[in-house]
């Protein structure tokens, strides 16, 4: 027989609305939002995933169309995102999606304040959104500090808890779509849903109509068979790993052991919680599972990948942090306060020697050409192209579409044999109809060099070397051509 969920634990003492708490709250988790998002804004670009959104939504500002013109495995919210953030504020800069990123943080803060005050009372409202705040940048900076994907998945995930404990269904189920709309692991967050809904057929017809409805729409406004392609059927090679286990290990030992670091603080009173009182929090836990297995899934363990855990663990350590004297709640706090400062110091004073070689690179290229020329950049950073201020060669705008090294692979499975369904056919039918004025090899000895891809070889046979920066070779197409 189907046994009831075990409802969450509330305060003896219910929080009462009209005091202030939230005029006093909210300013604080706005100063600590902007405080350790400072890294931020330190640098115009963190990570690819931020330069490949910036060239999406320039492309489609100019009448490209997702799925088509640019592709990309990702859902369209991020993208459309920042597509709107650059309509309202120029795509020349990454500010305005900065300042959404806090934002985002800031919303998903006051969520889980809220949730761990229903909960727990005024008090662990205050720490839970604090801490969350906290642990948040306990990363490699390019990861923490930048405006990907993942940074928008939590508000929506928080959302969809929020709701959900409030019995409110379809709200709860329209925030698991959007979370699966921002990037596909969002949708991890329907099992902790499913679980505080019980066995209701109510509930459980109201959150299933929550989530696909903003789904199918979003499905509706690309193109049906690209968004299903693109986000669920066509990433198998990308998410296998064989031949790359040693490499994707050491990967995800290192981001594991990065966000402990963070949490070093809140360890103890997190086992000891586990240990004592192992079925309190079962919403939660699982909610901790459900996005462990989201990092886990497609074998890659991105640091990025690993902010989905933050706003579980922030709650969990909330609810074992309640039951210890004050002496050991506030060494815990601070102990994690001190760690939040290391990582904002890594991320402030960290030399970023990649964004200084796609600058470089950026700069020879308008050198070698006119702002209506088209540039093929064979490489695995079109922030290149969004530096540059040149429309790409072709919708494919790293090389790994073309030979599977898009997961971070060391090696193996990586070739033109490799490459997504048709991709190579497309290819050669867009840069038939329109060849590129520079074509750009920043594969600076990775695997997926042209002496190890033949069509690329062949390609560069119409054009000539004309610069060198950095191992990236630049080659301008032969003026018989």
């Amino acid at each position: 027989m189907y046994a009831e969920p075990a409802a969450p634990q509330r305060s003896v003492a219910a929080p009462r609305s009209g005091d202030g708490y939230w005029r006093r709250l909210l300013p604080l988790l706005l100063l600590l939002a902007c405080l350790t998002r400072v890294p931020s804004f330190a640098h115009p670009l963190w990570n690819p995933d931020e330069g490949y959104l910036a060239v999406q939504a320039r492309i489609l500002a100019h009448g490209g169309e997702l799925y088509e013109t640019v592709v990309d495995r990702k859902p369209p919210l991020v993208p459309w995102l920042y597509q709107g953030a650059f309509a309202l504020a120029g795509s020349d800069s990454l500010l305005p999606v900065r300042l959404l990123a806090v934002l985002a943080h800031l919303v998903t803060a006051a969520l889980l304040a809220s949730l761990a005050r229903r909960r727990w009372g005024n008090a662990a409202g205050r720490t839970a959104g604090v801490l969350y705040l906290l642990i948040s940048v306990g990363l490699n900076p390019e990861d923490a500090q930048a405006a990907g994907f993942e940074v928008f998945i939590l508000p929506c995930t928080a959302a969809a808890v929020w709701c959900a404990d409030r019995r409110r269904w379809a709200a709860a189920g329209l925030a698991v779509g959007c979370a699966f709309l921002t990037k596909q692991t969002g949708g991890a967050v329907l099992l902790p849903v499913l679980w505080l809904s019980g066995p209701s057929w109510a509930g459980l017809l109201r959150i299933g109509a929550g989530a696909v409805l903003p789904v199918l729409a979003a499905a509706l406004l690309t193109d049906p068979s690209g968004f299903l392609f693109w986000t669920v059927t066509g990433s198998g090679a990308y998410a296998s790993f064989t031949g790359s286990e040693l490499h994707v290990l050491a990967r995800a030992l290192a981001n594991s052991a990065l966000l402990t670091g963070a949490c070093a603080g809140l360890l103890t009173p997190l086992a000891r919680g586990l240990r004592n009182r192992p079925g309190d929090c079962a919403d939660l836990w699982l909610w901790t599972g459900s996005s462990a297995a989201a990092v886990i899934t497609g074998f890659h363990f991105f640091g990025h990948y690993y902010l989905q855990l933050t706003p579980p663990l922030a709650l969990l350590a909330t609810a074992a942090l309640r039951g210890l004297p004050t002496p050991q709640r506030t060494r815990a706090l601070a102990t994690t306060a001190l760690c939040t400062a290391l990582f904002l110091t890594w991320g402030l004073l960290a030399p970023r020697p990649e964004l200084t070689h796609a600058q470089r690179l950026a700069e020879a290229i308008t050198r070698h050409t006119s702002p209506h020329d088209r540039v093929l950049l064979w490489g695995m950073h079109p922030e290149t192209y969004w530096l540059s201020d040149r429309t790409p060669a072709t919708r494919y705008l790293t090389a790994g579409f073309l030979t599977n090294y898009s997961g971070g692979r060391d090696g193996p499975n990586v070739g033109e044999r490799y490459a997504m369904k048709h991709a190579w056919r497309t290819f050669h039918r867009e840069l038939a109809t329109q060849a590129p004025r520079l074509i750009v090899d920043d594969s600076r000895g990775k695997p997926y060099a042209p002496d190890r891809i033949r069509p690329l070889r062949r390609l560069l046979e119409g054009y000539e070397e004309v610069a060198v920066v950095g191992g990236a070779v630049l080659y301008a197409r032969a003026a018989s051509r």
